[in-house]
């Protein structure tokens, strides 16, 4: 196998496979990445058993083909020094790669292709096309709720559900909940949930750089493949049931309260200085067309902010994590937001004032 690449060309599709890879491995060739060349055709997998990424690169001209497996950091970090511009040589002899450029050589241990481990193709029961941009903003506006190493392990991971030609992504950790809906572009038969893991769902955002460019979704019931032109990623799923997000929506909350979303997000920000470092609870004051916002800690200190809103509705005194408010309030675009409550014993409901396409929920705090 030998081949010249340029340094610029190689480092996109070598970061997203060795973007994968874990520092600690429990074998010894999940350290390195997997190099393929076709002709001029150069395919580049990463994989911890559980995600899988393959990074693609045009040639410039046709090399000699093969495979081999070769040390994924080693090698980012050899490519990062070079100098930009720089071409790099290839040629692996034996059980050892040589990577030349300019006055630079380096020789690399490899392990062989055949020990790569290959996360089995399933058959996949629902296929749809979206623009990457579409499902970029799906997960940018939920994936801040997904737990984190939860015992709940379902929660750790983001719910895809299709449902009535939608594809809707909802993702909670038992505090607060997440959802975004892409209404009616998926064609297929019929209803299904998959949950996608944490890891899976991080490492995918990574990869969606162009908004208008398509990607193919693939999925199956073990697995779940993305395809564009210059990478597959193909993610294990989590084998558990998510929560019923419709029972945690507030019905019919009475109390709404439309503000400036700049506005609270700075008061808050400013409250938040002074609130309990480990509780982060804030308490609401509501009165007519006016929202007060008090934080307390143990040193006895406190913060108010007063923001003008509009509401018509009775006094209220709720109390929230401000750290999940200032969360929504960051991913909610528009210049307004509108807070729905019922009770101080209720969830509040939280979305754009025109009509959105996402919904948040943020259960309330015993102060």
């Amino acid at each position: 196998m030998k081949f010249t690449i340029s340094r610029d060309a190689l480092l996109r599709p070598l970061n997203l496979g060795a973007g994968v890879v874990e520092r600690r491995q429990t074998l010894p060739i999940l350290a390195n990445v997997l190099m393929v060349l076709d002709g001029d055709r150069l395919a580049l997998t990463g994989t911890d058993l559980e995600v899988e990424l393959v990074g693609r690169v045009q040639l410039p001209a046709p090399g000699e083909s093969g495979e081999v497996t070769m040390p994924a950091r080693k090698l980012v970090d050899i490519c990062k020094s070079l100098p930009e511009g720089s071409e790099i040589e290839f040629n692996v002899q034996d059980s050892k790669v040589t990577v030349k450029s300019g006055r630079s050589r380096f020789t690399l241990a490899t392990l062989p292709a055949r020990e790569f481990p290959n996360v089995e193709d399933s058959m996949g029961t629902h296929q749809f096309t979206i623009k990457q941009g579409q499902l970029k903003r799906l997960i940018d506006r939920t994936g801040f709720a997904m737990a984190q190493q939860d015992v709940r392990y379902y929660l750790n991971g983001m719910l895809w559900e299709i449902k009535g030609k939608q594809l809707r992504v909802v993702a909670t950790d038992g505090h607060r909940l997440a959802l975004c809906t892409l209404p009616g572009t998926i064609d297929a038969s019929d209803d299904t949930q998959v949950i996608l893991p944490r890891k899976g769902v991080l490492e995918l955002a990574r990869l969606l750089l162009e908004d208008d460019a398509d990607i193919a979704i693939v999925m199956g019931s073990n697995h779940i493949r993305a395809t564009t032109d210059d990478f597959t990623f193909t993610s294990k799923l989590v084998d558990g049931k998510f929560p019923d997000y419709q029972r945690v929506l507030p019905r019919s909350p009475d109390k709404i309260v439309l503000g400036s979303r700049l506005e609270l997000r700075q008061a808050f920000t400013r409250a938040a200085i002074l609130s309990n470092e480990k509780y982060r609870g804030v308490r609401l004051k509501l009165t007519k067309d006016s929202l007060d916002i008090v934080a307390n800690n143990p040193e006895q200190e406190e913060a108010e902010e007063s923001v003008p809103v509009d509401y018509q509705g009775e006094s209220l005194e709720v109390g929230f994590n401000v750290s999940y408010l200032l969360d929504v309030l960051g991913v909610l675009s528009g210049e307004r937001v509108q807070l729905s409550l019922s009770d101080p014993n209720s969830s509040a409901l939280l979305e754009e004032s025109e009509a959105g396409d996402s919904v948040y929920v943020v259960m309330p705090m015993r102060l």
